[in-house]
């Protein structure tokens, strides 16, 4: 089991919603609402992992061809929302500050 849990954990750090909307530049979240079809306009700054975690949950369905084509599923997406529910809290000071300057996270026009 030990060694499972760095694997682990660099999966869940590199899909996780909040470091895909509070440590990368906004066009990251802004694309991956417009590619999953996600019936989201956007999300607002707080909480944002756990919301692009929700759009990701509420997007038109996959095929299990477009799953392998950086579509997340089901299962990682709950257990993501969980973890980002806990990173999104502990951020919500800067959350808050970034909101109030510079507003939500729209999706993509393409």
């Amino acid at each position: 089991m030990k060694p499972l849990f760095p694997v682990l954990l660099s999966l869940l750090i590199t899909g996780c919603g909040t470091v895909n909307t509070v440590f990368r530049n906004d066009t990251v979240a802004a694309n991956q609402l417009t590619r999953w079809k996600s019936h989201c306009d956007g999300v607002p700054r707080i909480y944002s992992g756990v919301s692009i975690d929700f759009c990701a949950l509420h997007a038109e369905p996959r095929t299990l061809k477009s799953s392998k084509n950086g579509y997340p599923s089901a299962g990682l997406v709950v257990l993501d929302m969980a973890a980002s529910g806990i990173a999104d809290t502990v951020l919500l000071p800067y959350t808050i500050y970034t909101q109030t300057r510079y507003g939500g996270i729209e999706a993509a026009r393409f």
